[in-house]
């Protein structure tokens, strides 16, 4: 009996033994980690590198990354300040608030830095894509691309977006059930690309079989880039070759589908683009334009357009102001949108609705930042406020601050933040409120500078696409407003979370309904009454 003890006793102290061995070789590890980086500081420089945790060998921190989603910069930004260092996806990274820091960056495009996405976003997306392309080639790939985004392009794609969502919005209203909103806003964000950028016919298995792959494929874009199996960055190349043969498939049999159509997709306006500019695209070329055209048209759309859904839940006055405006237009009669194409120069004259869709990418902009690396070593405020405040007692401490700057090392990867720069912007009053009229002509908060409202970037390297994503949910919302009914189907609205892009934890469970003709007449009265207290 004895014995036993003392054998019981003994395995316990050599477990205890083992955990303190390990407690001290992994903190001995983190500080060694820490140093590796530190040693980078450029020496020639006086000012110190930013505050900040590297987290731990290899994975730094982004498996806090992953699980905290936005808590992660908001607690490293209120511990560290504006600027701060971390270590993400494989790759050391500054983080970088305020609208002075990131006019800096992204004004910087060139000469102190230059693109750099992940590793494994960079893989997935291919060389040939337009992000990653930089200098005279990124210069010459955006000519080509501009014109897929034109007016005239814009307003051939407009009536098939249209026709895309109000037959989603049917689906919708049929179903019983409450829908998934997100999820099936990835779907008609989906559709919208293949369809209609695209242009291609394919059959709903093939249709089903793409979806499914695509979002393979998003899961993983932004991840370790560890190359073992069952890894998230295997998951993502397998997702992206079936992706690429799928659309070498669908690509060689277009010019077979031409018969019946009417409109000039997104893929024949590139493909007429790059002839015009003497830059004939390859295979491999195209497969990489499409599927980056899907990247930039799938989750931000299927993000903004779930926070719309969300924002006209929670702010039934706004979506009353839009049917305001729908009807002093012209385009809501009698509870329904009047039949007849909408024209573009139509859609631009609504201002409301613009004010709309600005505060929904103000307060749920659907991506977090964008990644650069830096060329060569140069200075960031710490503050990056942007803005002198008002008062003079307070001027002091602004310039104090002003001169506690930071180094950004060079070949360091530097992210510039969309969100948080919005969040912490001192020219937006009650930041936290949504508020379409902080955009009317008679406030115009975001006119101190455009470094302070940047949903789409800026730079060199704004979002080309910007003007199809505004018409998008533009067109989006005026459907919503003009021809549904829709409930909340939970008791409370879910938290919001940030990775991969803004969306609700339950992806936002709504009821839609049909609008019968009982419903439209009491809707039409409910117009008429609210037009007679305007």
């Amino acid at each position: 009996m004895l014995f036993e003890s003392f054998d019981l006793v003994s395995a316990l102290a050599t477990l205890a033994a083992c955990l303190v061995s390990m407690a001290l070789l992994l903190a001995v590890s983190q500080q060694l980690w820490q140093l590796r980086w530190t040693a980078t500081r450029d020496k020639s420089c006086k000012l110190p590198m930013p505050k900040g945790s590297m987290g731990f060998p290899i994975i730094g921190e982004t498996c806090h990354w992953l699980f905290q989603g936005a808590g992660f910069h908001a607690s490293r930004r209120q511990k560290y300040g504006n600027v701060f260092k971390t270590h993400l996806l494989g790759r050391p990274l500054i983080r970088v608030t305020g609208a002075e820091n990131v006019r800096k960056v992204l004004m910087g495009e060139h000469t102190l830095v230059s693109v750099e996405w992940p590793q494994s976003t960079s893989t997935l997306l291919g060389p040939n894509s337009l992000a990653n392309s930089i200098g005279d080639i990124h210069r010459k790939r955006r000519k080509i691309f501009a014109k897929v985004f034109s007016h005239e392009a814009l307003e051939s794609y407009l009536p098939k977006i249209q026709q895309v969502i109000q037959e989603t919005l049917r689906v919708w209203s049929s179903d019983p059930e409450p829908i998934n909103v997100y999820r099936e806003s990835q779907r008609m964000s989906f559709h919208m690309a293949i369809r209609v950028l695209i242009g291609f016919r394919i059959s709903d298995e093939e249709m089903r079989f793409l979806f499914c792959t695509f979002l393979e494929f998003m899961d993983n874009v932004f991840s370790l880039p560890i190359d073992l199996p069952f890894s998230g960055y295997r998951k993502g190349i397998r997702a992206r070759d079936a992706l690429q043969k799928a659309i070498e498939k669908a690509i060689r049999e277009k010019p077979l589908c031409t018969q019946g159509k009417d409109y000039t997709d997104a893929l024949d306006v590139l493909l007429e683009s790059a002839a015009e500019n003497s830059s004939e695209l390859s295979m491999q070329e195209l497969k990489e334009s499409t599927i980056e055209l899907i990247f930039a048209a799938f989750a931000t759309t299927a993000s903004a357009s779930t926070s719309l859904v969300m924002q006209l839940l929670r702010h039934p006055a706004v979506l009353e102001k839009l049917r305001e405006e729908l009807r002093a237009r012209g385009l809501l009669h009698d509870g329904c949108l009047c039949q007849g194409e909408l024209r573009l120069d139509t859609i631009c004259t609504l201002k409301y609705l613009d004010c709309v869709i600005k505060e929904v990418l103000r307060l749920y902009a659907p991506v977090s930042g964008g990644y650069r690396v830096a060329m060569q070593t140069f200075e960031l405020d710490v503050s990056g406020a942007g803005v002198m405040p008002a008062s003079s007692s307070n001027a002091y401490a602004y310039r104090r601050s002003r001169a506690e700057g930071v180094q950004i090392p060079k070949g360091w990867s530097v992210m510039y933040s969309i969100r948080d720069t919005h969040d912490t912007s001192a020219v937006f009053k009650d930041v936290e409120a949504f508020d379409p009229d902080r955009f009317s002509p008679e406030r115009s908060e975001d006119r101190e500078g455009r470094f302070h409202y940047l949903p789409f970037g800026g730079g060199v390297r704004s979002c080309l696409g910007k003007q199809l994503a505004m018409l998008f949910l533009k067109l989006l919302a005026v459907e919503l407003a003009g021809g549904s009914r829709f409930e909340l189907a939970t008791r409370t609205f879910a938290r919001m979370v940030s990775v991969p892009v803004v969306h609700p934890t339950d992806g936002l469970r709504v009821k839609f309904f049909g609008l019968d003709s009982n419903q439209n007449q009491i809707m039409a009265k409910s117009d008429e009454m609210l037009g007679a207290t305007v």
